[in-house]
C-alpha cells in the first residue's frame, strides 16, 4: 500500500504481487484450480481465494473473531492468511480519518486476480464504506478468477458503486488464458479486455484473441509474432527513446518466447510499454455497447 502525499493523502494505491517465480507456494496457489464456491455469488478459484482470505474451516467471514482476551476463538483457528482481512482493516482506518480519500486496487498475474478477488470480498460482505470510496480496479495480465455466476455477481455489484474494472491484456500474453474457458473447466473473465497488440495499439473487446490459447488458427501467427517481439527489443530505444531500452535478461525471455509464444509476453515489461506508448478507443460506458467507441485516448 502506498499513498499520493504524506500527509492528508486523497490516494491509496493497494497493489498485490504477482508469482514470484522461485516461490513454490505462489506456483501451489496459480495450480490449483479447485473451486469455492459461495451461494448466490458463484464459483471462485480455489487457489487463489485460499491465498488472500480462506481460513482453515473453509469459509470466508467478513471478520476474523476474537475473543476479549484478544485470541482469535478457539473455533476458529488462526489462519495463516491474514491479506484480506490486515489490508481492509488499514483502508478503513484512513478512509474514516480522511473523508475526502479515495483507494485503487490493482496487481500483475497472480496480483490481478488477488485484486479483483479483494473487491469480491469487499462486495460480499457489503462493505458500503470502502465500496463507496473504491475509485477502480486495475489488473494487468490477470488470469480467470471464476465462473459466469461470479461474473455476473461482480458486474452487477461495480455498478452498482460506479467502480471502474480494467483488465489489460498485451498481445499473446499466456496467463489471461488460463485456467481455461471451455466444458470442462467453466473459468470465465467478465468486464471489458483492454487487449493491446505487439505494436501497443488498444482495442476494448468483450474476451481478447485466442481466448483459450491453443487455437491452431493462431498457432503460425504467434510465433511470427515472437520474432517480432525479438527484433523490436533491439530497435525500440532507436525509434521511441533510451527509456525503453531492454536489459539483455528480457532478451533472454524474449528468445525463451520464441519456443512457448506467450511467455515472454507476459512480463511486466511489456504491460508498462503499453500504459506509456499505447493508444487506446474510447471505454465503454454501462449503456455503451463494447466496440463502438470512436474516440481516441493516449
Amino acid at each position: 500500500m502506498f499513498q499520493d502525499t504524506t500527509n492528508d493523502p486523497k490516494l491509496i494505491v493497494v497493489a498485490f504481487r504477482g508469482t514470484d517465480p522461485f516461490d513454490a507456494d505462489a506456483w501451489r496457489t496459480d495450480f490449483d484450480i479447485s473451486w469455492y464456491q459461495l451461494r448466490d455469488v458463484g464459483k471462485i478459484h480455489g487457489g487463489f481465494i485460499k491465498a488472500l482470505a480462506l481460513q482453515p474451516d473453509n469459509t470466508w467471514p467478513a471478520e476474523l473473531v476474537h475473543r476479549q482476551d484478544g485470541d482469535i476463538d478457539s473455533d476458529q483457528q488462526i489462519s495463516q492468511y491474514f491479506a484480506y482481512y490486515e489490508i481492509k482493516k488499514k483502508l478503513k482506518a484512513i478512509m474514516q480519518e480522511n473523508e475526502d480519500a479515495k483507494f485503487i486496487v490493482t496487481g500483475h498475474s497472480l496480483g490481478g486476480a488477488l485484486a479483483i478477488l479483494f473487491v469480491a470480498g469487499l462486495a460480499i460482505h457489503d462493505e458500503a464504506l470502502l465500496m463507496d470510496r473504491l475509485e477502480g480496479v486495475y489488473t494487468f495480465g490477470q488470469p480467470r478468477v471464476g465462473d459466469k455466476e461470479f461474473g455476473t455477481f461482480m458486474k452487477k455489484k461495480l455498478e452498482e458503486f460506479n467502480v471502474k474494472y480494467r483488465r489489460y491484456v498485451y498481445c499473446n500474453d499466456l496467463v489471461p488464458r488460463i485456467p481455461y474457458d471451455d466444458k470442462t473447466l467453466f473459468f470465465k473473465h467478465f468486464g471489458p479486455s483492454l487487449y493491446f497488440n505487439s505494436f501497443y495499439k488498444g482495442e476494448v473487446l468483450s474476451e481478447e484473441p485466442n481466448k483459450n490459447y491453443f487455437s491452431l488458427v493462431w498457432f503460425l501467427p504467434k510465433y511470427i509474432n515472437a520474432i517480432w517481439e525479438l527484433i523490436r527489443g533491439f530497435i525500440i530505444p532507436y525509434i521511441k527513446g533510451p527509456y525503453y531500452k531492454e536489459a539483455w535478461l528480457m532478451r533472454m525471455f524474449r528468445v525463451v518466447g520464441l519456443v512457448i509464444p506467450g511467455l515472454a509476453a507476459h512480463c511486466p515489461h511489456d504491460y508498462v510499454n503499453l500504459t506509456r506508448l499505447g493508444s487506446l478507443p474510447s471505454l465503454p460506458s454501462p449503456n455503451h455497447p463494447i466496440g463502438q467507441g470512436d474516440s481516441k485516448v493516449d
